[in-house]
């Protein structure tokens, strides 16, 4: 019979559990388990954090002019045809319309979509015609085709000659190169329809000036490239 020193108590938890995760880390799979239990475990953390956070870069909704139904090209805008739509910052285009005021009045250049929003080149002006003439110099300058029929032959971005007739009627002189069609307008009424179709094309300042100038007192047509 043992002496009544030598009885010795109960362990204690804490030695059980640090002796098992000796054992447990000495072991290179369990090892392994650990790690990508803890892992998944920061993971889980993370993805709550980030849930119940703002969202990193969110921004605030941009109202945005935008068609309020399918525009043709060489329409003339008014209040009716387009609105105000909220839409969120990062994908709001360049250039894009802020103001409904800014549009009405404005002459479109290119078709549109209801809801598609109104940017500058989509207007004809400056922005356009820099943009399709590739010169930070280009102007605008309508042309009254006296032949109708060649209107229907053009479309925006298409590359023109502009020409008239010389002192003899079989003379063509070239008023102008490479001219680049911006936009051809909707037939017109009464007499604007029997004076021909009006064709809007991007020219430099000094071809843009001699165009403008011949057609006041002579017929002007062009020729595709």
């Amino acid at each position: 019979m043992g002496r009544r020193g030598d009885r010795t108590g109960p362990r204690t938890l804490a030695p059980l559990l640090r002796d098992r995760l000796e054992t447990t880390w000495q072991s290179g799979w369990s090892r392994t388990v650990l790690l990508r239990r803890a892992a998944a475990g920061l993971l889980v953390l993370l993805a709550a954090a980030l849930a119940v956070s703002p969202r990193a870069g969110s921004t605030a909704d941009v109202p945005v002019v935008v068609a309020a139904r399918d525009l043709a090209p060489g329409a003339t805008l008014d209040a009716g045809a387009v609105q105000l739509q909220a839409l969120p910052d990062a994908v709001v285009p360049d250039g894009s319309v802020h103001s409904v005021d800014e549009v009405v009045g404005r002459l479109l250049a290119a078709p549109l979509r209801r809801g598609e929003p109104i940017t500058d080149v989509r207007l004809t002006g400056a922005a356009l015609a820099r943009s399709v003439a590739a010169d930070p110099d280009a102007v605008s300058v309508p042309v009254r085709l006296s032949d109708p029929d060649v209107a229907t032959l053009l479309h925006p971005g298409a590359t023109v000659d502009v020409v008239t007739l010389g002192e003899r009627q079989d003379q063509a002189v070239v008023l102008a190169r490479g001219a680049r069609v911006l936009t051809v307008l909707a037939p017109g009424k009464g007499s604007a329809a029997s004076a021909g179709r009006l064709v809007l094309v991007a020219l430099n300042p000094d071809a843009a000036t001699r165009v403008a100038g011949a057609s006041l007192s002579q017929a002007v047509t062009v020729t595709v490239r």
